[in-house]
């Protein structure tokens, strides 16, 4: 019962804030610019208003996503310069008083407004963390999902953004068996993961969505082989989390405690997103902590995916 009633409420201390709608990249798998639309931004001016009104109500964490964070302000008219604006959103964001993390999610990696890096590296309530759906390593695959990005580039920017904002978690997606997809394109999607070492990383099959490019095309990859592939890359993945889970241990971490569960509350760093991403334990019995707040916690031990740990009083 209190799973599902996890699932159906957003909890008070973190809210989700749509930035935009529709998308207007070519992606051949996608039918989201079908059922959405173009892209259309939500106006500046009322995006920090309702930041603001959310701060007033006890939120924390702002989770601004969109189908496409990147293109943010490209469509915009009478608001200053014509251009990318997400830079100057997450600064008004990041002004508002009672937010202290902000996180970003869906960002796309072709043409990727640079200039936000220095922003989330100098802004202490902009999450290190940044979601960028990939999709694939294979230059082949990215080509016939009309990615608009080669893997070359894509290591390239990779790096920027690590090199930019020290400590950076970087989620990403990818999907298994698009059609086409042979042994060698899954290895060298293989390959990649292994070289970029991905904090957080999820693996979709492909599945034929109607009136996509896609949908022209055979469905060729069986579902044994797409899982095949999507569990070869989770278990490269598995060990990647955990040694990265592993070096956390002994550091103090803050965390944002999200719920009880059983006799521990579970909470996250910022380097997590609610529902997908790690989690960080503590014994209820011997720490108490209220939900929705934050709190430092030495970190005691670690798994794959989760962190255990001690509430350090104050």
């Amino acid at each position: 019962e209190l799973v599902g009633e996890r699932l159906l409420t957003t909890p008070a201390h973190y809210a989700y804030l749509k930035i935009a709608e529709g998308c207007d990249r070519p992606c051949s798998f996608c039918a989201i610019p079908l059922m959405r639309g173009k892209h259309v931004s939500t106006p500046m001016e009322e995006l920090v208003k309702e930041a603001s009104s959310l701060a007033k109500k006890g939120t924390k964490e702002l989770i601004l996503i969109a189908q496409d964070l990147t293109f943010y302000g490209l469509d915009l008219k009478g608001e200053g310069k014509s251009g990318r604006k997400l830079k100057e959103l997450l600064e008004r964001l990041s002004d508002v008083n009672g937010i202290e993390w902000i996180r970003l999610q869906y960002a796309y990696p072709a043409g990727f407004p640079l200039e936000i890096l220095e922003t989330m590296a100098e802004r202490d309530n902009i999450c290190k963390y940044l979601d960028m759906p990939l999709q694939s390593g294979s230059d082949a695959m990215l080509k016939h999902m009309r990615r608009g990005i080669t893997r070359e580039k894509t290591e390239e920017l990779i790096h920027t953004i690590r090199e930019k904002v020290p400590g950076i978690a970087l989620r990403t997606t990818l999907i298994s068996g698009y059609p086409g997809e042979t042994e060698e394109d899954f290895e060298e999607t293989y390959s990649f993961v292994e070289r970029m070492r991905f904090d957080r990383l999820g693996i979709f099959n492909y599945s034929h969505e109607e009136n996509t490019h896609a949908y022209s095309l055979a469905d060729d990859i069986s579902q044994e082989e797409k899982q095949r592939r999507s569990d070869a890359v989770m278990e490269s993945q598995m060990s990647i989390s955990e040694v990265f889970n592993q070096s956390l241990k002994g550091q103090t971490l803050k965390v944002l405690f999200d719920r009880l569960e059983g006799d521990e509350f579970v909470g996250r760093t910022e380097y997590d997103s609610p529902e997908v991403d790690n989690e960080v334990r503590v014994p209820a019995k011997d720490n108490y902590v209220r939900m929705g707040d934050f709190a430092n916690v030495k970190i005691t031990d670690a798994s794959t995916y989760d962190l255990f740990g001690e509430v350090v009083k104050s």
